[in-house]
């Protein structure tokens, strides 16, 4: 675990007290629904910090005990599974709008901007470790899975927000034996592999800006979704919906989205798409359903503003790319369980309110815009796990379409880099976006005009 202590008192000429050092914790900051912005700390201890707000002190709330949750059906075989294991507390308290200051054991928490015009984009961070695709990822080695310098060169960017777009939690079974590059690697879905995989790499960046916290795969009940409920989601932990047991993964797979004002007339509408899936959702499916739902629920928030961005974990605009046994690449359009839920309500897929996605869960960055209508993509899956590294071609061929009926009109990407990407506000529909490597350069510049979108480069290399 990484060690974070508070700032202990410091006495000259005195003899030292009796008061014992604060605990180590963790403490951050995510936004929910309409902005409202929650302080969190998961913290051994037998009860819930107080938090200073404006310096008044007040209790916080707790919103998650201790404990070891009995072992529930995974993607693996019990034998390479095990209960998941959260010795600590997880804290929390809403922060009033207009709070100037927020401390918890002496730790200033990053507070909100009612306009943030510097956003950090990152995603898919945690550290491959999967028995059932034989993947190994070095997590020991820096240079191998090197989420931590990309969050301390993030967190230098000096953003005002962090959009994380989902899979957090990658350290899934056990390291195999006379493996060094992850040799003594946490596995499992309880509370030491979410700190090696997300809070210990991420600190440096969790103490820099508030968070929007983005629902992944990786994230779902049959994974890592206890803890996504426990630690990330912005709303109430509501029994049913904590994926403790299997009996209730129809609601603990699924939740509603929101909105985030970000200020001129514009918000960030959250989508949880963790339940989807790549192969495809019909009519009488239950994910064809509720996400049909969601798109309704979407669509009425996005009409509250002229202008929107949409951020979720799966592109279904984005463009990826596999390698057959014959050597052939073969292109992988976007995601075809939402593709097939909101096409049946909307064929253009998103409301004409939102003019871009923000995504991940293909490992790499990638730009699209489209002659067709469809708001820009961006994937910013690149900031940590292993990555894809099958290339892409520099012009996208007109078949396959990312989806039915786009036509895409320019196309940015690049391949087995890691980093993160930057938005920087600079009109009421204009963003400056940058692709940052992990020495903090800037790889690639794009701008975000409406609905369609450029960049200088074409493919980074």
């Amino acid at each position: 675990m990484l060690k974070r202590w508070a700032p202990a008192l410091l006495l000259t000429g005195c003899a030292a007290t009796n008061t014992p050092p604060a605990p180590d914790f963790t403490a951050y900051v995510v936004l929910g629904e309409y902005g409202a912005a929650v302080a969190r700390v998961l913290i051994d201890a037998p009860a819930c910090p107080a938090i200073v707000l404006d310096q008044h002190s007040q209790p916080m709330t707790l919103r998650a005990p201790a404990q070891t949750i009995p072992l529930r059906p995974t993607p693996s075989a019990p034998a390479d599974s095990k209960p998941a294991d959260f010795p600590l507390l997880t804290c929390e308290a809403t922060l009033p709008a207009g709070t100037t200051s927020a401390t918890v054991l002496g730790r200033k928490l990053p507070l909100p901007k009612a306009a943030p015009t510097r956003i950090v984009v990152i995603g898919d961070t945690g550290c491959r470790l999967q028995k059932s695709s034989n993947s190994w990822q070095a997590c020991n080695e820096a240079a191998q899975y090197p989420f931590a310098t990309v969050a301390a060169q993030a967190a230098a960017w000096k953003p005002d927000l962090v959009i994380h777009v989902g899979d957090y939690h990658y350290r899934e079974n056990a390291c195999p034996d006379g493996n060094p590059g992850c040799a003594g690697s946490p596995w499992g879905y309880g509370w030491d592999a979410w700190d090696d995989d997300f809070f210990a790499p991420g600190a440096r960046l969790l103490d820099a800006a508030p968070w929007i916290m983005t629902r992944g795969n990786h994230e779902n009940c049959q994974r890592a979704g206890q803890g996504y409920w426990r630690f990330l989601d912005p709303r109430p932990l509501l029994p049913g919906r904590d994926c403790n047991a299997a009996a209730d993964d129809d609601v603990g797979n699924y939740s509603d989205p929101y909105a985030v004002p970000i200020g001129q007339d514009t918000q960030l509408l959250v989508l949880d798409t963790a339940n989807t899936t790549w192969k495809g959702l019909k009519p009488g499916d239950t994910g064809y359903a509720r996400y049909q739902d969601h798109y309704r629920k979407l669509a009425a928030l996005a009409q509250r503003a002229p202008r929107n961005l949409g951020i979720s974990h799966h592109p279904l605009l984005g463009m990826g790319a596999d390698s057959k046994a014959d050597g052939r690449i073969v292109l992988l359009p976007g995601d075809a369980g939402l593709q097939a839920s909101f096409g049946s309500l909307n064929p253009q897929l998103f409301p004409p309110q939102i003019q871009a996605m923000l995504s991940g869960h293909i490992h790499l960055w990638e730009q699209l815009s489209f002659s067709s209508g469809h708001p820009s993509q961006f994937v910013a899956g690149f900031a940590g796990t292993a990555e894809d590294i099958v290339p892409l071609p520099e012009r996208l061929p007109p078949s396959p379409p990312p989806a039915p009926g786009a036509v895409v009109e320019h196309f940015s990407s690049w391949v087995d880099g890691f980093g993160f990407m930057t938005m920087e506000r600079r009109g009421a529909d204009q963003w400056d976006i940058e692709v940052h490597d992990l020495q903090g350069k800037i790889r690639n510049r794009c701008r975000l005009d409406g609905r369609r979108s450029a960049c200088e480069v074409a493919q980074v290399r």
